[in-house]
């Protein structure tokens, strides 16, 4: 078991959005000793829905800081909260993770709630990669020098050392005055889970997969959002799409307010598997917008798109877009 830890603060919303693309459940943390619900733990499950994990275990942490009656209502608050939401009727366990209280109660219903998915191990491999790195040390002399590393989360088929690897949309190159996406060709040369060396992945945790790129494009996670398989079986590479648009009723956080309708020209933030971008709207219409985007994504029809839009100074989630075929 993997965890991915996403972060709460709601200026890392696009963080938690393109983390929640690899997860097969959740554990949404609820502070006994706060109101419920804070702002970002609203929004947190409104992403779960709009990306649909529905696998999900409710800690009611810090109950060391509240008595029992705080506790109680507490309780009653969070189970008001999820009351016709996608974790309506998800166990709330009452945890001290500071006191490491009922930790064991926690695990027995992640394990009873988030059940490992089946998977067809004949599938082509296809990984998410949310970050990437150049492990060399400085002064690390060229015939020492390694790869570069993906890290992300393998979502079908088996991946094995000396497989070839696909990577779109790819680098950005520029060429007679012109710039374009061109996918990038490697191969695994080593892989890691669980932090162990294996010969052979399969779905399920987090995976690193050593390579034989340069380390110079994949340091400081300049290819983080790439989608990687064996060369040809990957999904098309899209500048601009059309999508269907569903919008929440209101805009979540202190400021509140109703979520106006997407308008033509209007920028956007687009969070597609674990691809963040930012799109231009280039038409819209009353359950569906053509967005233009800054930087190209790799994704197949029918895939969920959560929309941000710039409120203040802030990206806030607005809802989401199933992109069309």
């Amino acid at each position: 078991v993997s965890f991915v830890d996403a972060p709460g603060h709601e200026t890392l919303m696009a963080t938690m959005l393109s983390g929640a693309a690899i997860m097969d459940g959740a554990v949404l943390v609820v502070s006994a000793s706060e109101p419920v619900p804070q702002a970002q733990t609203e929004e947190h499950l409104m992403a779960l829905d709009i990306i649909g994990i529905d696998n999900i275990v409710i800690a009611q942490n810090k109950i060391d800081l509240v008595d029992r009656e705080q506790a109680r209502e507490n309780y009653e608050g969070i189970e008001a909260f999820v009351e016709g939401t996608v974790a309506e009727g998800a166990p709330i366990v009452p945890i001290s993770a500071q006191q490491e209280v009922n930790m064991d109660l926690l695990i027995q219903a992640i394990e009873e709630e988030i059940p490992t998915p089946d998977r067809d191990p004949g599938a082509d491999p296809r990984m998410l990669v949310a970050r990437s790195f150049d492990i060399n040390r400085p002064g690390t002399t060229w015939e020492d020098l390694v790869g570069g590393v993906l890290g992300g989360s393998l979502v079908q088929g088996e991946l094995a050392v000396d497989d070839d690897l696909e990577l779109r949309p790819g680098r950005e190159v520029e060429e007679g005055g012109r710039t374009e996406w061109r996918a990038v060709e490697t191969s695994v040369r080593s892989l890691q889970a669980g932090g162990d060396p294996v010969e052979t992945a399969t779905p399920g945790g987090l995976l690193g997969v050593g390579t034989g790129l340069d380390p110079a494009i994949t340091k400081g996670d300049a290819l983080a959002g790439q989608v990687a398989g064996p060369p040809g079986t990957l999904s098309p590479v899209h500048e601009q799409f059309t999508m269907d648009v569903e919008l929440l009723d209101r805009i979540v956080g202190d400021e509140g307010g109703e979520v106006e309708e997407v308008s033509t020209g209007e920028p956007l933030m687009l969070t597609v598997g674990t691809a963040t971008t930012v799109g231009s709207v280039t038409s819209a219409r009353e359950a569906e917008c053509e967005v233009a985007l800054k930087r190209p994504v790799c994704a197949q029809a029918g895939v969920k798109i959560a929309i941000n839009r710039r409120v203040g100074a802030r990206w806030r989630l607005i809802g989401y877009g199933t992109l069309r075929g």
